[in-house]
């Protein structure tokens, strides 16, 4: 499938967020989501999405936002984390399944510039190991970078090494280009 010309992302990161949205309070809440966004926004997230096809990065960026502002106008970060936590259940539940090895949350880790590559047309990610239990993961030149997005990379990563068998993870973004950083960074921590 051809990648459009300005930065774009993959249909699944909105239909995670969708599910997400739905398991939280159900088409109510969609609706209500939804009904902050324009007709345009609206007519798209309400039509067919498909998971492998392109879809703007700033469509994605607004539903965040619209999702931030109906669930937990109180406390944004942590709907960006748990929105983060929810993708990782559904994608590695799912079609990315075959990123997890038991006891191995580096394998998951290491993966991530891949499922990156694949997911966004604009940016590189890149994985560091710095110990048995710990690693960095780097994002480089991504358009739309938000720290609601980076919140919500941190809960998937978060949730990825738990599903890999990781106990008491910590997950810090110690960087980030919201606040001028050259690269978004997370440190991940862990026990076995």
């Amino acid at each position: 499938m051809t990648q459009p010309l300005a930065p774009g992302i993959k249909g699944n990161v909105l239909l995670a967020r969708l599910e997400f949205v739905r398991g939280r309070g159900g088409e109510p809440a969609v609706s209500a989501v939804l009904g902050r966004l324009s007709r345009r926004d609206q007519d798209v997230l309400r039509g067919q999405i498909l998971p492998i096809a392109w879809y703007p990065l700033e469509l994605s960026l607004r539903l965040d936002e619209a999702i931030a502002a109906v669930l937990s106008p109180e406390n944004r970060a942590r709907v960006f984390v748990e929105m983060g936590r929810a993708s990782a259940d559904a994608d590695l539940g799912g079609a990315q399944r075959h990123l997890l090895e038991e006891g191995d949350p580096h394998f998951l880790l290491s993966n991530a510039p891949r499922v990156f590559s694949a997911s966004h047309t604009v940016g590189r990610s890149e994985y560091q190991r710095t110990g048995d239990t710990s690693a960095v993961i780097r994002t480089h030149d991504a358009d739309g970078a938000t720290a609601g997005g980076c919140l919500t990379a941190a809960g998937f990563y978060a949730r990825g090494i738990e599903r890999s068998g990781g106990k008491d993870v910590k997950v810090v973004e110690t960087r980030c280009r919201t606040r001028g950083d050259p690269c978004c960074e997370w440190r991940c921590e862990w026990a076995m």
